[in-house]
């Protein structure tokens, strides 16, 4: 349960497991072990083979749940092993920091710094700090922390300076890799499943529509082949849904996608999603795969809140 429910902070740790339901229960279990944290949703993906856990607590205990999270991801998934269509550094990949009520983005950053202290000198894990937290300009944005994935890095981390992580040791962890840990506000990992095979139209669409390459400002998009469906995927972030949410982003993708002469086969929310974010009425809406109303992050607050 969370206490003192005037102050809470997300957090939306990225493994790179998404076919082994039983680890991604273990990691879930390692978060709560914390006092006041709380598991609000989890997602697996199989193509990915990667896992979101969405979780909520107090900010004096948040650091401690993350850390929990982190050590056990390290036990149980080795990442020279892994394979995903996902870019990824780590066995936790990305560990972002959130506010979400009676703390400021300023306090998000103290704590993904606090975390990022703990995971290099207990784990031993090479820390990078992206978004808010980071410490070099650079770093900001993740596409260049994570920029060719955790093979590259493995062997270049201790040759090229820049590729030096902001803490721990300069070399990569045996089995976990390396970690990226922010500081941000809401994030939307909205995801457009074309009914195609053909990844390279998906990957154009991506470079159309997202931001780096003259699309849809604050978005972040890749092109995937999802194989275990016979269909492509264009998976976005929308790292400001203000400035552009998922109606715009959807009705982007849909226009390059029917300019390709391809439909469109659904649509898909991974994790949790503020309430203001959620257009009802909008074109992708009926096609969202998998939506309930407790994928509403308010609505799992207040039903906290109740408890």
């Amino acid at each position: 349960m969370v206490e003192e429910m005037n102050r809470i902070v997300e957090c939306v740790p990225n493994f790179s497991e998404g076919r082994r339901t039983d680890v991604v229960d273990r990691l879930s279990e390692a978060i709560q072990s914390v006092a006041s944290a709380v598991v609000l949703g989890t997602h697996l993906d199989r193509d990915h083979n990667r896992s979101v856990i969405t979780f909520v607590a107090a900010p004096e205990n948040i650091v401690a749940a993350a850390v929990r999270a982190v050590a056990m991801a390290a036990r149980l998934i080795d990442l020279r092993l892994h394979a995903g269509v996902h870019p990824r550094l780590g066995a936790t990949d990305v560990l972002p920091f959130v506010p979400v009520r009676g703390v400021t983005i300023e306090d998000c950053v103290r704590l993904a710094h606090e975390a990022g202290q703990r995971i290099a000198s207990e784990l031993g894990i090479p820390v990078y700090f992206y978004e808010q937290a980071a410490l070099r300009p650079g770093r900001a944005s993740l596409e260049n922390v994570r920029r060719n994935g955790f093979e590259e890095l493995r062997d270049v981390i201790g040759s090229e300076p820049e590729r030096k992580p902001d803490l721990g040791p300069n070399q990569v962890h045996q089995t976990a890799g390396a970690i990226a840990i922010g500081a941000r506000p809401f994030l939307i990992a909205f995801n457009v499943n074309l009914r195609s095979c053909d990844i390279a139209a998906a990957r154009e669409i991506a470079r159309a529509v997202r931001a780096r390459d003259g699309g849809l400002p604050a978005v972040k998009a890749l092109g995937f082949e999802l194989k275990s469906r016979g269909v492509v995927q264009v998976s976005m972030n929308l790292v400001s849904y203000e400035i552009t949410g998922m109606a715009e982003a959807f009705l982007a993708v849909r226009r390059e996608a029917t300019a390709r002469a391809i439909e469109i086969l659904s649509t898909e929310i991974v994790g949790l999603v503020p309430e203001a974010a959620l257009e009802r009425n909008a074109s992708y809406f009926p096609l969202l795969e998998n939506f309930s109303e407790e994928t509403v992050l308010e609505n799992r607050i207040r039903a906290l809140d109740k408890k």
